[in-house]
């Protein structure tokens, strides 16, 4: 039980403290220093981190500090947290990653031609196309040419799976298309298009959109596993 406690984020001073708060269900520090083993200065230090992560709580009785755990069911939303907490990097990650991975061919493209580029090579590429971090900036960005695209994707029965950031409005309906949604705190300006062998990261700049263009085969599975992974934790 003490090593599963590492394991979820606590450290070993801070599992003894709250393992053996458990067991006693209060005491004072001084206590908790004789029955651990542990300095008492470093008791005090984990009895702070473990409040500060909604672990342990204390009382002020006659003048003394005594402390209690609270329930354990905190450590399901510790884990929760991290989860969360890396979920909003893995983009970045993985785009730091595929910038090493990807130096075959690795192209870059500005502005709405370059968008436009894009979609015309999805085209070309005829596959299905994965998007994590659909943006609602693409009808403004490119709409004159949007609809010639959904006409030339529906003809080549290529289509679309969105993942967008908040819920998507019912009359905002995208022609041969799958859509999920993730909580909106994670919305930013960047999408992810996987296609093919390729991804294609985009920054929709309202003036000034860039896209990044990776072809590497390894680079487009590791990001089609990451979208896979997102589309089953997201909202239909």
């Amino acid at each position: 039980m003490y090593e599963k406690l590492i394991h979820v984020g606590l450290t070993a001073t801070e599992a003894k403290i709250y393992l053996m708060l458990l067991d006693i269900s209060k005491s004072q520090a001084g206590v908790l220093a004789r029955k651990t083993g542990i300095h008492r200065r470093s008791v005090y230090d984990a009895l702070d981190r473990l409040i500060e992560k909604g672990l342990v709580a204390y009382m002020v009785e006659n003048g003394l500090r005594f402390y209690f755990p609270e329930d354990p069911k905190r450590l399901q939303a510790l884990i929760d947290e991290k989860r969360d907490e890396i979920y909003s990097v893995l983009p970045q990650l993985h785009a730091k990653f595929a910038y090493d991975k990807g130096k075959q061919e690795t192209l870059f493209f500005r502005g709405k031609q370059g968008i436009k580029t894009i979609l015309e090579d999805q085209i070309r590429d005829g596959e299905d196309v994965f998007v994590i971090g659909a943006s609602p900036m693409a009808r403004e960005i490119v709409k004159y040419y949007l609809p010639h695209y959904t006409n030339k994707r529906v003809a080549a029965k290529m289509k679309l799976h969105l993942l967008y950031y908040g819920k998507r409005e019912a009359s905002n309906t995208i022609p041969n298309s799958k859509v999920r949604s993730l909580p909106k705190k994670y919305e930013s300006i960047t999408s992810t298009n996987i296609y093919g062998n390729k991804v294609v990261i985009i920054i929709w700049l309202p003036h000034d959109p860039v896209a990044i263009q990776i072809k590497q085969p390894d680079v487009a599975k590791g990001f089609k596993g990451y979208f896979d992974m997102l589309w089953g934790l997201a909202d239909k």
